[in-house]
């Protein structure tokens, strides 16, 4: 149910669960030791990492406020060499034209490479109701799909899944015997697949990058199933975030050193496949037909809020989720959508609607881990902190406000207080006595309501004896 449709006003009950669940917790500690680690050791490897970083941040900063340009000059290229390139205002409007696509040529089976996009238009779903057999042929989106659950992780999209729960779904779901051997469970898969590459008479790919230069379609996996996709079915369509755009094929370059280094830690995936149009005569493989459908839902609602356009520099490497510390103990299931962690927590209230993801904001300890591992600077902390005043105080994203009279009086009231450092002071003195009956052994164990949020799960340190500024005042004296 978590793959057919967004799940994002169950945060909280979601994340209670997977805590709880000690296999989950498991597959999790692998993040932090495995992509977190490697990705730190190819940064500290790759001269010039730091700069290049900055680069990044200033390229895709300036192709998204010339955004309009880059996809036209995009589409002339595409078209210059017989593709044909559709913009979808929105899910419903991508899903139709492949739907259409797929009944006017006859399509009855479709090989998928990974891509985000069509999870987010929900594109399996819908060509199942068609009548059109969709297979992913990337291993984890594999497995995922035969679970009917959405992804997990951006990079390993079945990482909370051991062997042994795919030797079971194998079983339950294709008939195999159970096999728990790693290798032998990636040789089922293949024979599986095999036929469907043979038989697919459509591919769907997404787009890690589309070159707005030359009209080249970029794509990164491991595992080669997404070169098949391209190259054996009879019409290719590729579907892609209207911000995988970038200027040239030097950009393109220096994003594909920082996003294969951010995700995995590799120097270079298996695979990096660049998709000029369909076939020539002069080629041995590839489509008869390509088709590229450029998707906004919601994209465009980020592009217009100069607060949060940011999010749209994301070339969606997974390093801050590996890098966050509530990613890393809650999962991806608990964000209800395509897109967990703490990017996730931006662009997933832009698409679903802030007021169904109004919990996703506050899933952060606003550490700033993920700003730190982001390949392109992304300032992802401070964006969390606009939803959250989005929230709070109301906006064009949602109807009500979330901050009751009395939070919005308590703040009022610290605002006064600490504006003025006599009334702060005094403050401090009746907060000293106040609190004395509630000091048990130099800490705070209890809160009455409407505080007691504050003591459910942690302890408090009472206020000190003496303000900073009194003792200050107390070392520059003895100073002197």
């Amino acid at each position: 149910e978590a793959r057919l449709k967004p799940n994002t006003r169950e945060f909280n009950k979601g994340a209670a669960v997977a805590i709880g669940d000690e296999k989950i917790q498991r597959s999790l500690l692998g993040l932090y030791e495995g992509f977190h680690k490697s990705r730190e050791t190819a940064a500290a490897d790759t001269p010039g990492w730091e700069e290049l970083r900055e680069r990044a941040s200033r390229v895709k900063t300036h192709t998204i406020d010339n955004l309009d340009r880059y996809l036209e000059l995009f589409e002339e290229r595409v078209t210059e060499m017989g593709g044909i390139v559709r913009f979808a205002a929105d899910a419903e409007a991508a899903n139709r034209y492949v739907l259409d696509l797929a009944r006017e040529r006859g399509v009855r089976t479709v090989v998928k490479s990974k891509s985000m996009v069509s999870e987010e238009m929900g594109l399996n779903e819908r060509l199942g109701e068609a009548g059109i057999e969709s297979v992913e042929t990337d291993l984890g989106e594999y497995v995922i799909q035969l679970a009917e659950e959405a992804p997990f992780h951006i990079v390993a999209p079945a990482i909370h899944k051991d062997r042994h729960d795919v030797s079971e779904l194998f079983h339950r779901r294709l008939g195999t015997e159970r096999i728990e051997d790693i290798q032998e469970l990636g040789r089922q898969t293949r024979r599986q697949l095999r036929d469907k590459f043979i038989i697919a008479d459509m591919g769907i790919t997404g787009a890690n990058f589309m070159v707005a230069e030359t009209g080249t379609l970029v794509l990164v996996t491991n595992e080669g199933n997404g070169r098949m996709s391209t190259s054996m079915p009879r019409i290719h369509v590729a579907l892609a975030g209207m911000e995988r755009v970038v200027p040239t094929m030097e950009d393109m370059g220096m994003f594909l050193r920082l996003l294969i280094r951010s995700a995995t830690g590799q120097r270079i995936s298996s695979y990096v496949t660049l998709v000029n149009g369909l076939r020539r005569p002069t080629d041995e493989d590839g489509p008869d037909e390509f088709h590229i459908v450029i998707v906004d839902n919601g994209r465009s609602r980020l592009l217009a809020d100069p607060e949060l356009r940011e999010a749209l520099n994301c070339i969606r490497c997974g390093a801050c989720l590996n890098a966050c510390p509530v990613y890393r103990k809650v999962g991806g299931h608990s964000y209800g959508y395509v897109y967990p962690g703490p990017i996730g927590a931006i662009v997933t209230p832009m698409l679903t609607g802030l007021g169904d993801a109004k919990d996703l904001p506050y899933a952060s300890s606003l550490c700033g881990a993920c700003r730190e591992a982001c390949p392109v600077k992304i300032n992802i902390p401070r964006m969390l902190l606009t939803l959250r005043r989005d929230l709070a105080e109301g906006s064009d994203y949602t109807d009500r406000r979330s901050a009751t009279l009395l939070e919005r009086a308590a703040f009022r009231l610290w605002r006064w207080l600490f504006g003025d450092n006599r009334l702060l002071g005094l403050a401090l003195r009746i907060g000293r006595l106040t609190q004395m009956p509630l000091v048990r052994n130099g800490s705070i164990r209890w809160l009455p309501s409407p505080l007691s949020g504050w003591t459910r799960h942690r302890t408090l340190r009472p206020l000190p004896a003496q303000s900073f500024r009194n003792r200050w005042s107390s070392y520059l004296r003895d100073e002197e």
